[in-house]
């Protein structure tokens, strides 16, 4: 959320970064009237409120019965009215609420300007792209002959966009997972949490993602609660209404979630394989930091996402977004693309974000950064450290052999109980895993 005091200071600003993003300006105006009008009805309020106390103390002194009567009439009358400025003063905040909490976070400065993916920015490209003496295959022709990958039963089970991994491939999944958190733990000092996969409305809120993104997102309407679409949420909502010493930044997590979403935005797009999905799983990063540092633990969280894939020996590159492209909460946003070679695409693995204080004012934490300093709003940055199962794909791609085999990357070995390749599965036999 974005300060009003800014809005009404600098209203040119923010509509210019809306006008970035491809968005409508005009909802600037509409807060500030509704602000206006919001501030003109507190003082009408407050000023009848101070009425209706003078006319309290009068009744009380009223000399003869007949004062006391028409003070007490003047009395409900002044309540009535005080009802109808409450009524109104309760909608128009309610939508005033409502509009601020759609407005997206401010664009970063250099942020490059464009209308979409298309005007992304390569920011660095590393590893080698392995070339083949055969033509690679795709992830899912391979994992289907392999018989590692199952869409059929995926479909029957829950629908479209679902999937059943078997055998080693089901446990390269989890040892990527154990891999990722070991790593960012152990290599990079980030504090492991354990999360609930399911959150309250005002989570989602504080998070970003409602009410823009209702409709991507499963709810239980029942006992009101919604499956995390990343652990980006529950992590913002740790220390929701608190106020934090200033002497503990930056404050490093990490922790592992299924995600879930129902990809209406994507409708139609990537249908194939294991790109787009409505369940899958994902280690995210999440920084809290003070403001004069929160740019420069962006960077550190793109290095983090990055080593990961060194560490794999995965070709892959760094784009900054454009304004077009850039997420609703965030100020700017680096994406990490791996290659995909069988399927010949870059396949977003991490976006790391800085989102600046717009989450922490929905949120409300704080911090002081000297015991008796005012409070000031933490930033906070989120990063994937990486998602699955497109590293899945990377992997089963740019480590295949001619004969359709997978070879392990040489560091998950230890998580494979010393499996070096994949080789055809027979499901209905029980696997020994190691050599």
């Amino acid at each position: 959320m974005l300060d009003i005091k800014l809005i009404e200071r600098e209203p040119e600003k923010v509509k210019d970064s809306l006008r970035k993003r491809g968005e409508d300006p005009s909802i600037i105006d509409e807060i500030l009237e509704l602000n206006k009008r919001r501030k003109t009805l507190i003082t009408e309020l407050n000023s009848l409120n101070a009425k209706k106390n003078q006319l309290s103390s009068k009744v009380a002194k009223a000399s003869s019965e007949d004062e006391r009567n028409r003070l007490i009439q003047e009395s409900k009358s002044l309540d009535e009215d005080i009802t109808s400025l409450r009524n109104q003063l309760r909608e128009v905040e309610e939508k005033f609420n409502d509009l601020m909490l759609r407005v997206p976070n401010l664009v970063a400065p250099d942020v490059p300007v464009g209308e979409s993916e298309e005007d992304n920015v390569v920011v660095r490209q590393e590893g080698e792209i392995r070339q083949f003496s055969f033509e690679p295959k795709p992830h899912w022709e391979l994992g289907e002959k392999l018989g590692i990958l199952d869409f059929e039963r995926g479909v029957k089970i829950a629908g479209s966009r679902f999937y059943v991994l078997k055998g080693p491939l089901a446990r390269l999944e989890r040892a990527l997972i154990n891999f990722f958190l070991d790593y960012h733990v152990s290599k990079h000092g980030y504090h492991e949490l354990y999360v609930p996969f399911v959150t309250k409305k005002e989570a989602l809120i504080g998070a970003g993602q409602l009410p823009k993104f209702e409709d991507n997102l499963y709810h239980d309407w029942e006992d009101d609660i919604w499956l995390v679409p990343t652990a980006e949420v529950p992590l913002t909502n740790l220390y929701r209404d608190e106020i934090l010493p200033g002497d503990i930044f930056p404050l490093n997590y990490v922790a592992y979630t299924p995600c879930f979403r129902k990809e209406k935005i994507h409708a139609g797009k990537d249908i194939r394989g294991l790109k787009r999905l409505h369940q899958f799983d994902k280690v995210e990063m999440y920084k809290i930091t003070t403001p004069e540092t929160s740019f420069e633990e962006l960077e550190k969280l793109v290095e983090d996402a990055c080593d990961i894939l060194r560490e794999l020996k995965l070709p892959f590159r760094v784009v900054l977004l454009s304004t077009g492209d850039l997420g609703f909460a965030s100020m700017k946003t680096y994406d990490i693309e791996v290659w995909a070679p069988g399927i010949k695409q870059w396949l977003e693995v991490s976006s790391c974000s800085n989102c600046g204080d717009f989450q922490a004012r929905r949120t409300n934490i704080r911090y002081r950064p000297h015991p008796k300093a005012k409070p000031r709003y933490v930033h906070t940055l989120n990063g994937s450290g990486l998602a699955l199962p497109r590293v899945v794909i990377a992997i089963m791609e740019n480590y295949q052999t001619e004969e359709g085999y997978i070879e392990i990357p040489e560091v998950l070995r230890p998580y494979m109980g010393g499996l070096d390749v994949i080789k055809p599965v027979d499901e209905y036999k029980p696997q020994v895993m190691i050599k």
